[in-house]
């Protein structure tokens, strides 16, 4: 992708290639997660952690996970639950964290993330099932840039949302 005649790149996590050093998106848990436990989390296979570079430089201007997971039938809209098969649970892919770097917000960095994450989902979807991809919003902030992508709230869970794999489908198979 290029914006203002920059390049950028997204890649899986490579802790000896990319510079964690000087990435801050002014929330401490998610800095914190990039710094300190994003490694372990890679190497013990808990999640996929892709970073977004400049082309050809180290320092990390953003990134996200991918991980599995399963979501209680129940905990769906009835419009959603009544149209899936009767198992408690059924599969779905989780951004467990998406963040950009303060320096380059209003960029549009963070939707060219979430689009990339979810076109790998959605790619997956065809080698590992997944009914839908799951976020967990921060705050009203995070809840509303989801929403703009369509995702949508769990009823007893706001700040869980789903985006069914139908729609990413609509998206991605043109």
């Amino acid at each position: 992708m290029r914006i203002q005649g920059i390049n950028f790149r997204i890649q899986p996590f490579d802790r000896q290639k990319h510079d964690r050093s000087s990435f801050s998106c002014g929330i401490g848990e998610l800095d914190q997660y990039l710094q300190k436990q994003m490694s372990q989390d890679r190497r013990r296979s808990i999640t996929a952690p892709f970073v977004l570079c400049r082309e050809e430089l180290p320092d990390i201007l953003g990134y996200y996970t991918l991980s599995s997971m399963s979501i209680d039938l129940g905990s769906l809209p009835e419009e959603t639950s009544k149209r899936l098969p009767r198992y408690p649970e059924v599969p779905a892919t989780l951004i467990g964290r998406l963040a950009v770097d303060l320096r380059w917000r209003n960029m549009r960095l963070g939707e060219y993330l979430l689009l990339d994450a979810l076109s790998r989902s959605w790619k997956q979807s065809h080698t590992i099932g997944a009914f839908a991809v799951i976020v967990i919003a921060k705050d009203d902030r995070a809840r509303q840039f989801y929403a703009r992508y369509d995702f949508r709230p769990f009823p007893d869970h706001p700040d869980q949302m789903f985006l069914p794999m139908p729609i990413l489908k609509k998206i991605f198979s043109k």
